[in-house]
């Protein structure tokens, strides 16, 4: 009975959290939309910067774009809402959590007109996803338990699939490799993929007893993940191959953490901060060469971020790039 009593007790709180959440997002919708948006429905079209919106008002949490020779313009809107998206010129990947009094939560690849090419569950909190550079395949990541990668005890599922939905298994069952022995098959989560071509990838793994992070670079087909470097969080490989971007602690540890924005020389491991006073919790996107692109919550209203762009060389301040924005990714012809 103790343990009936308990379950109830425990199923009655997420039932309070999820009708909490469900009211909270319903009414971010109702009202007009912070951000200027643009009338049609065209936003798949030409070079663009496609986001979530987080605009407070309607429209809030919808995929959207606007013109990477504009961003501070107008925005489209699409139809699908998403936590976290990635796009290409064909379709995009969505990861969303869907709202009830239990949450549940949906990977999805869909073409630009709204189908559903694929759709999959996901084990927990949607937290990244990234196509590969020929849109063949697609990871995602998802906190199976805690809400962020400041929490202590958190675990990720990581799982890269062809865009058909097909599915390469999680990153946690292939072979590990640091410092030339192989790892045990314990202690370990992966998050944060970033491809270099449908055969390889980089990732960040994080040992959960020493605490210990390393960029490490996959090979797809020998189901293999080789530790290249260490203290690298949440990589993302510059369009020139040359560089990752990632996030790195500077300070703190756990919850009071301080993730400055980076960037490293994969020829010769030299890594130089980029010169951001606030702690950046996002895989940093690359706008081009040159420049680099994340998210940042915006002061005082809750439920609300901007993507902010910085230089790659670390030569000037981070300036705001796109107001009322989330989980950015540039897409050309």
């Amino acid at each position: 009975m103790l343990v009936l009593g308990i379950s109830i007790v425990a199923l009655g709180g997420t039932a309070v959290a999820g009708i909490v959440a469900w009211q909270d997002y319903q009414s971010r919708q109702s009202r007009a939309s912070a951000a200027v948006t643009a009338e049609g429905d065209a936003w798949a079209t030409g070079e663009r910067i496609v986001f979530r919106n987080t605009a407070i008002g309607q429209g809030y949490g919808l995929v959207a774009s606007v013109p990477l020779d504009d961003p501070a313009g107008a925005r489209r809107l699409s139809s699908t809402a998403c936590e976290r998206v990635d796009a290409n010129a064909e379709q995009f990947a969505c990861l969303h959590t869907d709202r009830g009094v239990v949450p549940g939560y949906t990977a999805t690849l869909r073409s630009n007109d709204g189908e559903v090419v694929s759709e999959w569950s996901l084990p927990g909190i949607p937290s990244r996803t990234r196509f590969s550079p020929d849109g063949s395949l697609v990871a995602t990541t998802a906190f199976v338990t805690g809400h962020s990668y400041a929490t202590v005890g958190f675990s990720t599922e990581t799982v890269i699939r062809t865009k058909d939905g097909g599915t390469l298994g999680t990153l946690e069952d292939w072979t590990l490799m640091i410092d030339g022995a192989e790892s045990a098959l314990v202690d370990r989560n992966y998050w944060g993929v970033t491809f270099v071509d449908d055969q390889t990838f980089y990732a960040t793994v994080g040992m959960a007893t020493s605490g210990q992070t390393y960029l490490v670079k996959g090979d797809i087909p020998a189901r293999t993940l080789t530790a290249v470097a260490s203290d690298v969080e949440c990589p993302s490989l510059s369009p020139d191959a040359s560089r990752i971007a990632f996030k790195r602690v500077t300070s703190g540890s756990g919850a009071t953490a301080h993730w400055a924005p980076a960037i490293m020389d994969l020829a010769t491991g030299d890594v130089r901060l980029v010169p951001e006073s606030r702690s950046v919790d996002d895989q940093i996107a690359w706008i081009d060469d040159d420049t680099v692109m994340y998210g940042m919550p915006r002061p005082g209203e809750a439920g609300d971020t901007d993507v902010w762009a910085a230089d790659a060389d670390g030569s000037g301040d981070p300036y705001l790039f796109i107001e009322h924005a989330w989980s950015p990714a540039v897409v050309r012809r």
